[in-house]
């Protein structure tokens, strides 16, 4: 595989947020090996600490529900790769800022939003836990946005 389809399959750079960062790997831990990894959950342990249980819980919900609503297959990359898919990098659009058209564009489909609700629970979570242990608040989405 040469450079220019690696960047076209991996379009954009990991989110520039702690959280995140450790949020989209552990989305793609259990993407990749079931809602109940054990290395995602130490990963969850390790990064947020006794804030873990919640972010966890709530990253299952949200795979199960975006998974159950979706009309199209989304993609996501294997754990070590240090880029994002287009999928991911809607994924974490829509966990910061809950947009209705970001998730028309993941999913396929507006009508339903179950899990655009988990979504918005999820990226709240994630501003307490980055406020509460001195990280930026992953506001920082502008690059990751469909033009």
């Amino acid at each position: 595989m040469n450079p220019s389809d690696c960047s076209a399959a991996l379009p954009h750079h990991l989110p520039p947020n702690k959280a995140l960062q450790a949020f989209l790997i552990i989305l793609r831990r259990m993407a990749g090996h079931g809602l109940h990894d054990g290395r995602a959950a130490m990963l969850a342990l390790d990064v947020f600490g006794k804030d873990f249980r919640k972010l966890l819980l709530l990253t299952r919900c949200f795979l199960i529900e975006l998974t159950n609503t979706s009309d199209r297959r989304i993609m996501v990359a294997p754990c070590c790769v240090p880029r994002m898919t287009r999928d991911e990098g809607l994924i974490v659009t829509l966990v910061v800022d809950g947009e209705l058209e970001t998730y028309a564009a993941l999913t396929g489909k507006l009508g339903t939003t179950h899990s655009l609700s988990t979504a918005l629970f999820l990226g709240e979570e994630l501003r307490a836990v980055s406020r509460r242990r001195g990280w930026s608040a992953p506001t920082e989405i502008q690059r990751f946005r469909e033009s």
